[in-house]
């Protein structure tokens, strides 16, 4: 998906000029957003394939370091925020038949499966929680960007991301 043609909304062509630069920037933000989660998969999977771990791919890996000791069912994944994409399903499948996560129904609700990961998944999880400290220190060790940089930043996401979710709530 790209975000670099400029849509030109009522309110744009009412104010060409202030809204269509708000909008040309916002468009690219979206770009942005959705080149860095892009990248950040790349970077995990070339670390993966130094380490020549190779039956695991980088959604998986960010999935195992996400959940990290906690015992979830597979639709907590989403609403706690582990997991953005739509194929959890095949995700955890994979995960279980490689050996990364346990998985057992729940003893209450029998049609709900819980998973946590393996001392295996839990070496991967050391593998990503490693790669992010190592890019941290070198963030800041090169001067790429400060604390204070990093608390705006994401501050600004965190209130972008409330805005999505009440237009995704306000649709319904």
């Amino acid at each position: 998906m790209s975000f670099h043609s400029p849509v030109r909304t009522p309110a744009a062509r009412g104010d060409a000029g202030a809204n269509a630069d708000l909008l040309a920037r916002y468009l690219d933000s979206l770009s942005l957003v959705e080149r860095l989660h892009r990248l950040l998969l790349d970077v995990i999977k070339d670390e993966f394939e130094r380490l020549a771990i190779l039956d695991i791919n980088a959604v998986q890996a960010l999935l195992l370091f996400n959940i990290g000791d906690n015992e979830v069912t597979a639709g907590e994944l989403k609403t706690r925020g582990y997991y953005q994409g739509s194929n959890v399903s095949y995700n955890l499948k994979k995960l279980v038949e490689n050996g990364y996560m346990h998985h057992a129904r729940c003893a209450i609700d029998r049609r709900s499966v819980r998973v946590r990961l393996t001392p295996q998944g839990h070496d991967v999880r050391a593998v990503v929680s490693d790669l992010f400290a190592r890019h941290a220190d070198g963030l800041l060790r090169k001067a790429v960007i400060s604390d204070a940089d990093l608390d705006g930043i994401n501050a600004t996401l965190k209130r972008m991301e409330r805005y999505w979710t009440d237009q995704i709530r306000y649709i319904y």
